[in-house]
């Protein structure tokens, strides 16, 4: 999984350590041994569609395995093109992602279906870019997501770096877990074995997943999520379900229906407006 973040303001230079031959190699070697043995069975490998790695990467932030593996499957009988993506109703969308939680990931989906649309050449179908920078300049997708993309969909010699990656990385080459973004990512694409990039994404993040946890090494991950209950994510999603679930409401309904005070629920609307989930016409609020 990975928090998606655009790379941001400058943060201290740190070289990244060169690394021998042979360390590389050995790393390799025990990785692609472990990993042919215990190898898990996930849908999204079953293809190489970048449209479906693509879905699978959104929905795998910050969500459990488990919990995507049905909402993936039902996801792509529903949506199985960006054509049909973009053809739908957000709100249509939005059931469809609903277990998954953070629904302006939805929204950004559905937005980049929107601008490959917008983007196709006459007569042809809609198509993700196939390059790290195409990709980072649709709506919502960021570094990893990029990377990720050109990895499993194209072998891609490009080095992706989640929440696994990094403390696989950091546990097996003795790095300090403070290095930088930059800099881990640098470390990343001297590990990468060219031509094999998919197979390795793959070893590594089922090694993090299984083997080197955060529990079993000590190392904590960049960001973590609080408690969803009770949360403001929380307060807005119950806002977004009762939409969904019962149309447009007034401000005043919502409040009552929540049982949220009309400052609060104010809030949560303006919010869900700045992800583009939400917006009020004729005295109601509506699902964008």
């Amino acid at each position: 999984m990975a928090v998606e973040r655009r790379q941001g303001g400058a943060r201290p230079a740190m070289q990244a350590p060169v690394l021998a031959a042979g360390q590389v190699s050995v790393l390799h070697a025990r990785l692609f041994a472990w990993y042919a043995a215990n190898r898990r069975a996930l849908p999204w490998r079953e293809t190489t569609d970048p449209y479906a790695i693509l879905v699978s990467e959104v929905m795998l932030q910050q969500t459990q395995v488990a919990r995507v593996i049905p909402a993936y499957g039902a996801f792509l009988a529903a949506f199985p093109s960006l054509a049909t993506l973009a053809g739908a109703q957000l709100a249509d969308v939005l059931r469809r992602w609903r277990g998954l939680g953070y629904n302006n990931r939805a929204g950004q989906l559905w937005r980049c279906a929107h601008a490959c649309i917008a983007a196709r050449a006459p007569g042809r179908p809609a198509s993700l870019p196939a390059d790290v920078d195409g990709l980072m300049a649709l709506p919502g997708v960021g570094p990893y997501t990029a990377r990720a993309v050109m990895a499993f969909a194209y072998n891609a010699d490009v080095a992706a770096v989640d929440a696994n990656v990094r403390r696989v990385l950091i546990h097996e080459l003795r790095l300090s877990p403070d290095l930088p973004e930059r800099t881990l990512q640098a470390v990343a694409d001297q590990v990468l074995p060219r031509g094999r990039s998919r197979d390795w994404h793959n070893a590594v993040m089922d090694y993090g997943a299984l083997v080197l946890t955060a529990r079993a090494t000590g190392i904590a991950p960049r960001t973590r999520q609080g408690p969803f209950e009770g949360s403001r994510r929380w307060q807005r999603s119950r806002l977004l379900r009762s939409l969904l679930d019962d149309g447009p409401q007034t401000v005043t309904g919502l409040a009552a229906h929540l049982g949220l005070g009309r400052d609060v629920i104010d809030d949560l609307i303006a919010a869900l407006e700045c992800d583009g989930l939400v917006h009020r016409a004729g005295g109601r609020v509506i699902v964008a």
